[in-house]
C-alpha cells in the first residue's frame, strides 16, 4: 500500500469529523444512533445521508449550499473519504461528517425517524445478476433504510447507469414507493433541477464522455413488506 494512503488513513483516524464503528460496535447498535444530532451536530437539523460518498463532494457540496441541514457521507473507502473530510475540515464545515462503513450495516447506525433524505449517487450498478442484491437501490436495502428514514423521506438516484436507472424503477413500481420525479438525461431536460449543479469527480468524466446522467426521486412505500 503506497504510504499516501496510509497517511490518508492515519489522519481519518484521527479527524473530528470521521467516525468509523468496528464490528463490535455493530452487534447491537451504534453509540451514536439516534443521537446524531445530539452529539455530533449539536442541533435539531434534518439529516441527510450520502450513500457511497467516495471523495465526498456531493456531501461538502450539499453542506455549503444548504447550511441549515447536516449532511452525512457514508462509504467503505477511507482514501477517497479523505478528501471530502479534509475540505470539510479546511472550509470549516461544521454541518458534514463522514461515516466509514460497508452500507449493508447502514440501518445498525441510526435511529428510527433519524434521517431525512437519502442521496444516492453514481453507486456501482452491480449488472451482473448475482450481484443483484448488493445495488443500493434492491429491496433488501430499502427495507434497511426504512428503519431510519422519515416518513416523508426522499430518496435520490443520481446515476450515468441507465441498466440501474430502470432497474430502480421497476422497484419502485413493484414495491408500491412512489415516484416523484424521473429523467432520463438531465442535463438535457426541459426542467431544471436543485442540486444537480454539484458534480462529482466520476460525473465530470462520465460528462467528458457525453454520457447522459438519470435521476430518481421517490419515497418508500412503509406498508411493503408488513
Amino acid at each position: 500500500m503506497a504510504k499516501n494512503k496510509l497517511k490518508k488513513f492515519d489522519d481519518i483516524k484521527a479527524y473530528k469529523n470521521v467516525f468509523e464503528p468496528s464490528i463490535d460496535d455493530l452487534k447491537d447498535q451504534f453509540n451514536l444512533s439516534g443521537k446524531w444530532n445530539e452529539i455530533v451536530f449539536k442541533n435539531n437539523n434534518p439529516i441527510v445521508l450520502e450513500l457511497g460518498c467516495g471523495m465526498g463532494e456531493y456531501s461538502v457540496g450539499l453542506a455549503k449550499k444548504h447550511p441549515n441541514k447536516n449532511f452525512i457521507g457514508v462509504d467503505i473507502k477511507g482514501a477517497r473519504m479523505w478528501q471530502g473530510a479534509t475540505q470539510a475540515i479546511d472550509q470549516k464545515l461544521d454541518n458534514v461528517c463522514f461515516l466509514r462503513l460497508r452500507i449493508e450495516f447502514i440501518h445498525q447506525c441510526f435511529g428510527s425517524n433519524e434521517i431525512d433524505e437519502i442521496w444516492i449517487t453514481f453507486p456501482d450498478p452491480q449488472i451482473k445478476k448475482r450481484r443483484a442484491t448488493s445495488r443500493l437501490t434492491h429491496p433488501i436495502f430499502l427495507q434497511r433504510y426504512r428503519q431510519f428514514l422519515s416518513d416523508k423521506g426522499q430518496i435520490h438516484l443520481k446515476t450515468d447507469s441507465q441498466f440501474l436507472h430502470g432497474y430502480t424503477l421497476g422497484v419502485i413500481q413493484g414495491c408500491g414507493h412512489v415516484l416523484e420525479d424521473a429523467e432520463h438525461d438531465i442535463y438535457n431536460a426541459k426542467v431544471s433541477r436543485d442540486n444537480m449543479e454539484i458534480k462529482t469527480h466520476y460525473e465530470k468524466l462520465y460528462l467528458a464522455k457525453q454520457m447522459a446522467i438519470t435521476y430518481l426521486r421517490f419515497r418508500l412505500n412503509f406498508n411493503y413488506g408488513k
